[in-house]
C-alpha cells in the first residue's frame, strides 16, 4: 500500500509571487520616504526665506531713516545659502506710513519662497532732553 505524502512547504511560484508583492510594497515605501524628505527640504527653505523677509522688514522698523518709495533688490546670505530678495515700497493713504512688500527666493530657484507685506511708520525726530 502506498502512502501519499502530505504537501510540505511552498512551491517556487508561490515564493516568486510573494517576493513580487514585497518588492512592490518596498518600492511604494521608498517613494513615500522620498516625498517626505522633499517636503521637509521645501519647508526648511520656505522658513529660512521668511526669516530673510522678516529681517529686512525689522531693519526698516528699527532704523532712523524711512525707506524711499520704489523697488529694490539685493542678495543676502543666511544659513550658508544665498537668498535673493526684492522689495517694493509704496505710499499709503496715511502720509506717515509706507507699505513694504518683500519677495524672497533661493539663489538657485526662479520662484518666490516667501512673500511678506508690512507697514513702516515714519521715524519720529529725537529731541534732546
Amino acid at each position: 500500500m502506498k502512502q501519499s505524502r502530505g504537501h510540505h512547504g511552498f512551491t517556487l511560484i508561490e515564493i516568486l509571487v510573494a517576493l513580487a508583492i514585497v518588492v512592490v510594497a518596498l518600492a511604494a515605501l521608498q517613494r513615500s520616504f522620498a516625498q517626505v524628505i522633499d517636503s521637509t527640504y521645501t519647508l526648511r527653505d520656505r522658513n529660512i526665506a521668511l526669516w530673510v523677509a522678516q529681517n529686512k522688514l525689522a531693519q526698516y522698523q528699527m532704523e532712523e531713516h524711512w525707506p524711499s518709495v520704489g523697488t529694490r533688490s539685493d542678495t543676502t546670505v543666511m544659513a550658508n545659502r544665498e537668498w535673493n530678495w526684492q522689495e517694493k515700497v509704496t505710499n499709503t493713504q496715511i502720509p506717515e506710513v509706507r507699505r513694504v512688500e518683500i519677495d524672497v527666493r533661493a539663489g538657485d530657484k526662479d520662484y518666490s519662497l516667501a512673500h511678506l507685506v508690512g507697514l513702516v511708520l515714519k521715524p519720529q525726530k529725537k529731541t534732546a532732553l
